[in-house]
């Protein structure tokens, strides 16, 4: 039997009052979590496995409220998630879920709370790969790293390299707003690794860095590095991050 390993961690960072990221491997979840260590779980092959992040937003309310409510719904129908449309319905009914947690159309103490999410979803012969927000998936190989979630972002200006801006997001507005999740396919190389993290982790570290890390470790050690990394350079946003490695042949 194949068996599909997981290595995540999520902290704080160094100026935020609470960690709003929350985090799905399958059926386990962390929510509002602090780990300096890396969490490694491993699966075997055949039931969908979905590996996932959520970034709740900054600057409204109930962000840890948010991506703990959409990583849970996640958990629940991941056995479920076994082609696109599938991943599509779950996004939306999460986009959803997170509105009416908000208090609909009445609004109410959490009014306009949201998270980003980006993840993937592992079959018998394919990846799934999806997000909606800026949280990000990238495949690592000898070749370097290759982006392959889509940033929900707006374009960035001359010599800037990040933003905080979204343009769509779970949540996230006063009046109901529908989502268009990216999923891709991806096919299931056996060894291939990839990175799954929220912006705490990509705005602080270029990609560069990110690839160096990469290269230079296995699973639970580069998730630790790049942790450690993004805590070096300021740590200013929560980081969460896993690595899911595809097993090999």
């Amino acid at each position: 039997m194949r068996y599909v390993a997981v290595s995540a961690l999520s902290h704080p960072g160094l100026l935020r009052e609470r960690n709003e990221d929350s985090l799905v491997v399958g059926p386990w979840t962390l929510c509002a979590t602090v780990t300096e260590s890396p969490q490694t779980l491993v699966f075997p092959t055949g039931t969908p496995l979905v590996v996932a992040v959520a970034d709740g937003l900054g600057g409204h309310p109930g962000g840890d409220v948010a991506s703990a409510l959409v990583v849970r719904r996640i958990a629940m129908n991941g056995p479920a998630l076994s082609d696109e449309d599938a991943v599509r319905d779950a996004l939306s009914a999460c986009n959803r879920a997170v509105y009416e947690a908000a208090g609909g159309d009445a609004g109410g103490e959490f009014a306009a709370m949201g998270t980003t999410v980006a993840g993937a979803v592992v079959l018998p012969d394919s990846l799934l790969v999806f997000n909606v927000g800026d949280s990000r998936v990238l495949a690592a190989s000898g070749d370097g790293l290759r982006q392959v979630s889509v940033d929900d972002s707006p374009p960035l200006e001359p010599g800037r390299r990040t933003t905080s801006i979204v343009t769509q997001c779970l949540g996230g507005t006063r009046v109901y707003r529908a989502v268009r999740p990216h999923v891709t396919i991806e096919p299931l190389t056996p060894g291939a690794r990839y990175l799954i993290c929220t912006d705490g982790l990509t705005d602080p570290l270029p990609p560069e860095a990110i690839d160096e890390v990469m290269r230079e470790h296995d699973d639970s050690r580069a998730a630790f590095e790049l942790w450690k990394a993004a805590i070096a350079e300021g740590g200013p946003d929560n980081i969460t991050l896993a690595i899911l490695r595809v097993p090999d042949e």
